[in-house]
């Protein structure tokens, strides 16, 4: 059960790689049903935050709470069956399995793992496939997909394991404007219809800031703002450490607040 709403909290949360500071006493929580984006500059710590959350990583400092339980530290597959999943950065489908073969994948190391049989997990499987697109293709084997095939595929994988919080890590990267778009009608249905919590990583801002209903930000490991859309936007330290020019920063908000950016 979500604790006053926020099914995640993230406190503190330090994490080193000897002498650097990967995360800064990261604190945040998300809200149960939320869409939250995270973003900030390359090297910002956003894909070690999603490792600790996941139990690749165990922070020096600071705790992850899901939910009303305590999963610092956590194994990754421990995790998984509480009801977190996740997608990667670099798409790397198992290419000689079929596309259903990848997504049962999900179903049986997913938060039913310890009960599910074979055929339950192929039946979770099509439903998903069919959900995300790809159902006329869950039998050719993966690596004949597509960029925009895999990063669905990728998708349908998390989704097989039922989670409750979806940790999405630039699933628009790579994709044509058509197909971001697509992807963003398909994340909206999957809030809506499943109910599932959404922490995304993108460097595509428009589609980030049109979708999450608040964006936190990092930089240098450190959190520098959190907020609306809008409010991390118009951020003065946003805009120097992410956006960078201040000259195109400005026009960025321009666009943004007439809804083209």
């Amino acid at each position: 059960m979500a604790v006053n709403g926020y099914i995640l909290r993230v406190e503190n949360v330090t994490k080193r790689f000897g002498g650097l500071v990967a995360l800064d006493h990261v604190t945040f929580s998300v809200k149960q049903g939320e869409i939250l984006g995270l973003i900030g500059p390359n090297g910002a710590g956003k894909t070690t935050l999603f490792n600790v959350i996941s139990g690749v990583y165990k922070p020096e400092e600071g705790r992850v709470i899901f939910k009303d339980t305590d999963i610092t530290g956590w194994k990754p597959h421990k995790v998984a069956r509480l009801g977190i999943a996740r997608t990667h950065q670099i798409v790397r489908p198992f290419g000689d399995l079929t596309v259903l073969e990848n997504a049962m994948i999900g179903a049986l190391f997913g938060k039913r793992s310890d009960e599910i049989t074979e055929e339950e997990a192929r039946k979770i499987a099509e439903e998903v496939l069919d959900y995300v697109g790809l159902g006329e293709k869950k039998d050719l084997p993966a690596r004949v997909l597509n960029v925009q095939e895999k990063k669905r595929l990728e998708l349908a994988r998390a989704l097989s394991a039922e989670p409750e919080l979806l940790l999405l890590d630039e699933v628009l990267a790579g994709l044509t404007p058509t197909e971001v778009e697509n992807m963003l009608t398909l994340l909206r249905r999957i809030r809506a219809e499943k109910n599932i919590t959404i922490i995304m990583i993108e460097h595509v801002m428009h589609a980030v800031m049109n979708l999450a209903d608040r964006i936190v930000v990092l930089h240098f490991g450190r959190k520098i703002a959190e907020g609306t859309p809008e409010e991390v936007a118009n951020n003065p330290e946003v805009i120097t450490a992410y956006l960078g020019d201040p000259a195109l920063a400005l026009r960025f908000v321009k666009r943004f607040k007439s809804g083209v950016a």
